[in-house]
């Protein structure tokens, strides 16, 4: 039995449907369940898992609007369905000459500006959460150079080392030789500047990203909620070595952290600029 073409549309648009919302539903919840926490995984497609309050509201903000996307996107679809199968030249061979309808004119105007008034709100919470430095338990100032990063404790002791990539150690490109250690649930404000040339200092599972700029001190924050190790790298073009300078930040408890402090203010209680954190742990 042949079905008309309305019937046919209509199977097609529930096709349709369906597909788009189960991407939407594993875009909203499948994303983070396959991520390992601080860094990338192959073919990933998804934002990576998160690890502090502000990625949290960033991954939540991307949901909202891909169901929003998606949403709109079938509604769309619908309209355009339903044009082409009740108003084409067969199936409606005198058109209508209808030239205005007050209704719908409202409508088309209310909605976007009721959607965009929706958008707008969470947005503008999200940048005051991630502009508006709250009062910092550690201060970590963070030096781009020509290509890799220095790391100051000025509230421990103002020791400072550099954080080289290491060719051995994976994740590969994103592995260092000294990483920076903090305290886990600790807000702790990094200072950002650059040495030489624009780099940017980015950590996808904290939601930070800013610019490290020669000559002017920019900050930003982060919290981390768990501890590990969590990957970034420098997102600025800065020159031939910009895809080998990355940033590896471990997080550690409290006591690692007070062990580790002790540990390098005697390490590098000489200063220089040839002296490197160690590599081997928080402890050690």
């Amino acid at each position: 039995m042949r079905m008309s073409m309305g019937r046919v549309g209509r199977h097609l648009l529930g096709m349709a449907t369906i597909a788009l919302v189960a991407a939407g539903i594993t875009l909203a919840t499948g994303g983070a369940a396959f991520a390992e926490v601080g860094q990338p995984e192959p073919w990933e497609w998804h934002l990576q898992a998160s690890g502090s309050p502000v990625m949290d509201n960033i991954v939540w903000f991307h949901n909202f609007l891909s169901v929003l996307i998606i949403l709109i996107t079938l509604f769309v679809l619908a309209l355009l369905v339903i044009v082409v199968m009740k108003f084409n030249a067969k199936a409606n061979p005198v058109p209508s000459r209808t030239t205005h309808n007050t209704l719908i004119e409202v409508v088309w105007t209310l909605v976007p500006v009721l959607i965009l008034v929706g958008i707008a709100v969470p947005s503008f919470r999200l940048l005051f959460l991630e502009l508006d430095v709250p009062k910092a338990d550690l201060t970590v100032k963070a030096t781009g150079k020509q290509w890799y990063w220095s790391y100051a404790y000025p509230d421990n002791g103002k020791f400072e080392f550099d954080s080289l990539m290491a060719q051995d150690k994976q994740p590969r490109l994103l592995g260092v030789d000294n990483e920076m250690v903090v305290p886990v649930n600790k807000v702790i404000r990094v200072q950002v500047t650059g040495a030489d040339v624009i780099h940017a200092f980015a950590l996808p599972a904290f939601g930070v990203k800013i610019d490290a700029i020669p000559g002017r001190l920019n900050e930003t924050w982060f919290k981390a909620t768990k501890t590990g190790m969590f990957y970034g790298q420098c997102s600025e073009l800065c020159g031939k070595d910009h895809a080998f300078m990355p940033i590896a930040i471990r997080v550690v408890n409290d006591q690692e952290f007070a062990s580790w402090v002790e540990s390098a203010k005697k390490k590098y209680a000489s200063g220089g600029t040839s002296t490197f954190a160690s590599a081997a742990g928080p402890t050690q």
